[in-house]
């Protein structure tokens, strides 16, 4: 690992062993099997019913760093665009990806990759720099929604369906996937001191 890296969430509780494909290939699978029970798992807000999607989003790119984050994301929507029913949606495949929502798709791989890339580097072990980095993977989601949503309805249609009804929430899963990260770590390095 370079010196400006260091170790993940991930990493710190799943040490890389000498089959770390296996370890790889593990972390991502369970990463999609989250998105996809997030993306069904609807909670009833104001004034419109949220997903956890990014939620989860958000947490795996500060847990699994770029590579992973991205791999497990792109492999989530790689599922779904072969038709596994993964989506927030009844369906699933290609039309689903280029429909409304496959901008914000889209962002998830991008903000899971930056996320990741800051997490690296630290960022998910300082408090205020990690709410920065989650705010900011939501910028990411919605910037790349947005632009796709408005290309399709129009800007302030876009703006209008896409965006604002869902600040509100934003903010709490940011805050959500914030004080999560935190606890996570928090946890892990309680245990770690206890062996």
């Amino acid at each position: 690992m370079n010196d400006n890296r260091r170790q993940t969430l991930a990493a710190f509780l799943w040490p890389e062993p000498a089959a770390s494909r296996a370890r790889f290939a593990a972390l991502a699978v369970i990463g999609t099997l989250a998105l996809a029970v997030s993306a069904k798992a609807q909670v009833p807000f104001y004034p419109v019913p949220m997903t956890l999607q990014t939620l989860v989003v958000l947490l795996i790119g500060a847990a699994f760093g770029a590579r992973l984050a991205g791999a497990t994301v792109a492999l989530y929507l790689l599922e779904g665009i072969i038709g596994l029913p993964v989506f927030a949606g009844a369906s699933a495949g290609p039309l689903y990806m280029a429909g409304p929502t496959g901008g914000y798709l889209v962002g998830f791989l991008v903000a899971a990759v930056a996320i990741g890339f800051f997490a690296e580097r630290g960022w998910d072990r300082s408090g205020p720099r990690l709410f920065a980095l989650l705010a900011a993977g939501h910028a990411l989601i919605f910037a790349f929604g947005f632009s796709w949503l408005a290309g399709l309805i129009g800007p302030e249609k876009a703006w209008a369906g896409g965006v604002a009804p869902f600040i509100a929430e934003t903010i709490v899963k940011t805050a959500l996937a914030w004080a999560l990260i935190v606890a996570f770590w928090r946890a892990a390095m309680a245990l770690r001191g206890r062996v």
